[in-house]
């Protein structure tokens, strides 16, 4: 998907496409399919990624300030407004979430020593999944659990829409969350929508009470569950990534704060909402105490001052650069939604583990454009420069067979692979093998060392000098003249 300028308007203002009610659909079980570096190109010209791009897009549309034409009115949402009414829908939503953070109650984190992540997560993330099915069924629309299925099939729209619900929490066995748990969580919502779930209406309305509504409310829960398990970063660039752990918030938030639009074909590239606090704000911590409440932005920049001390450009880094972008928000929301492309989308340790069903399917799309090789592809990890690697590796412990030890036989001769960590056998037999063998150890005393003339010290030639009337001067004190 070419994101250049307002090229991308266009996806956004199409939407994610909903499939048919009266076509039966054939569900598939979502697995991984990213295994190495060619997989993640594949992945960038696939329908899953369109899809996901698509509703980003849509998502992130619905959050610009909106310009009444006839009244020349500007709109603007903020968290927490109360002239927002959620549809049934988003209200089901929310309650999922509410009861997900219900469960933290049942699962204390332990008191124990530990140096990385709370292992009381496991328990939470246990109680989840044995309870994920009566979630779903009770909080996920009904139109959708009864959407038209393939006649005999096993796999049900429920095993999609918990493969991505689970997957969105963070790992249990690694204890840790990132930006690709995240995205699970944004292709659950997306599921949603294509099985028509979310109200039909004005475009935009609906977006943007998903993104208020359920995004933001997930991401609180979110910031619980670090806090409260200490979950580890997952995949973090350190210092020099954007944030430990979430990305989107400050897409969905720099678009709050741009200009107005009159519809999502016509996005502003530039420039900020009258109003709005400046960019560099975000190094002052009162400034930010006081937006966190109403932006998703300031949100995610206030979590950090919450679990970070110290000077902000320290900390970080990558955030601090962006805040002194000069043309406006809407400059940084386009820049956002790129740096998401390249840094989230297009990084196998972050989308290695996102598997694909039906609804978000394993297929190229035929309308993609070719992805080019950039640097950061070709320094994916690759099963072919592995496979090579590996064949290497065998011929150089074949060639290393030239240097092997006189008793290492070739019956007795194995792979580098197969014996690197294997205590060698002692070696048996005489060994008498004229390369190994030190001087002095040849049986017949013809080979045995004899004294070299060279290596004497110079007082063992005192008979053999004098008889010859060679002196030993080099070697006398000067008192010993007399």
């Amino acid at each position: 998907m070419d994101l250049e300028d307002n090229k991308d308007d266009g996806k956004a203002s199409q939407g994610l496409h909903r499939l048919s009610a009266d076509s039966p659909h054939t569900f598939v079980q979502p697995i991984k399919r990213i295994n190495d570096g060619e997989d993640v190109s594949f992945f960038l010209a696939s329908k899953a990624y369109a899809d996901l791009m698509t509703f980003l897009l849509q998502l992130n549309a619905s959050m610009f300030p909106h310009k009444d034409p006839s009244s020349n009115s500007i709109r603007s949402w903020e968290l927490g407004a109360e002239n927002i009414v959620f549809s049934s829908t988003v209200k089901q939503l929310r309650d999922l979430i509410s009861r997900l953070e219900a469960l933290i109650e049942e699962a204390p984190p332990d008191t124990g020593p530990r140096r990385f992540g709370n292992i009381s997560f496991r328990k939470w993330y246990n109680l989840v999944e044995e309870r994920a099915s009566d979630l779903v069924d009770q909080h996920v629309p009904v139109g959708v659990l009864n959407f038209t299925t393939t006649t005999g099939q096993n796999v049900t729209v429920k095993d999609e829409l918990c493969a991505y619900l689970l997957g969105s929490f963070g790992s249990a066995q690694r204890l840790d969350y990132g930006t690709g748990h995240e995205l699970s969580f944004l292709a659950f919502l997306g599921c949603i929508w294509k099985l028509g779930g979310f109200a039909e209406g004005d475009a935009g309305v609906e977006e943007r009470n998903i993104v208020l509504g359920v995004i933001e409310p997930y991401l609180n829960l979110i910031r619980r569950l670090v806090l409260t398990y200490t979950l580890e970063p997952a995949g973090s660039h350190g210092v020099w990534g954007l944030d430990d752990h979430f990305f989107i918030p400050y897409i969905f938030g720099s678009a709050e704060l741009s200009p107005a639009a009159l519809d999502a074909s016509s996005l502003p590239q530039e420039g900020s909402r009258p109003g709005a606090p400046d960019p560099s704000d975000v190094a002052k911590a009162t400034v930010v105490e006081r937006e966190r409440k109403q932006n998703m932005y300031f949100s995610a920049i206030g979590f950090i001052y919450d679990v970070k001390k110290g000077p902000f450009w320290e900390h970080s880094p990558m955030l601090f650069d962006i805040s002194g972008v000069r043309a406006g928000w809407a400059k940084i929301n386009k820049g956002m939604i790129k740096m998401y492309n390249a840094e989230v989308l297009s990084k196998f340790p972050v989308v290695q583990h996102f598997p694909f069903g039906s609804l978000f399917p394993w297929e190229r799309d035929p309308s993609a454009i070719p992805v080019k090789h950039s640097i950061h592809v070709s320094n994916q990890p690759s099963q072919q420069r592995e496979t090579s690697s590996s064949a290497n590796s065998l011929a150089g412990s074949e060639a290393l067979n030239a240097t092997k030890a006189p008793w290492a036989s070739a019956a007795g001769a194995t792979s580098a692979s197969s014996t690197r960590f294997r205590t060698q056998a002692a070696p048996s037999g005489n060994m008498e093998h004229t390369s190994t063998k030190a001087p002095w150890a040849a049986p017949t005393s013809s080979n045995r060392m004899q004294p070299s003339a060279e290596t004497a010290a110079p007082w063992t030639r005192k008979a053999a000098d004098q008889q010859q009337g060679n002196p030993i001067l080099p070697t006398r004190a000067p008192w010993a003249e007399k």
